[in-house]
């Protein structure tokens, strides 16, 4: 996976969290998603990618840490998972993404509509033949993911 795609996602998540919530996450040490290695959330923000890169980059939390990252954002205490929730981890996976794509500049890539998937110990999965990578991250809010899954052409 050419790090000319990722590291401006991943730029842009420390932007994007210094920005919203005034806090900086700490990057872990990036992880080769493969059948063995799960990742289990329980909420997840997903932009799909299109162009020189196809695929999609998901911003991914636990429910505890999603309600604590949205309501730091909202300035306004959450406490049960609805769609204030949903919309808050819509607009973080959309500003990574619009973040991102002013750090692309050398590269034609078109983000989607942010998508938020909402489960109990949901599993992100890329189509076969994709490479992702995990990128743990944790903050004083709690630990979250960031998955990336692209194809460049």
């Amino acid at each position: 996976m050419d790090v000319k795609f990722v590291n401006p996602f991943l730029k842009a998540t420390n932007d994007t969290f210094k920005t919203m919530m005034g806090i900086e996450p700490e990057m872990s040490k990036p992880i080769v998603k493969t059948g063995e290695v799960e990742h289990h959330y329980d909420v997840s923000g997903i932009i799909g990618l299109s162009g020189e890169a196809q695929g999609s980059i998901s911003i991914s939390f636990s429910k505890i840490t999603a309600l604590k990252v949205v309501s730091k954002m909202l300035g306004v205490e959450l406490k049960i998972v609805n769609a204030d929730l949903t919309d808050g981890i819509g607009e973080i996976a959309n500003i990574i993404a619009g973040y991102a794509k002013q750090y692309l500049t050398d590269c034609k890539v078109s983000v989607s509509l942010p998508k938020v998937v909402v489960g109990g110990g949901h599993e992100l999965a890329a189509p076969a033949g994709v490479s992702t990578i995990v990128i743990p991250y944790n903050c004083e809010l709690g630990e979250f993911a960031v998955e990336i899954a692209l194809k460049t052409s």
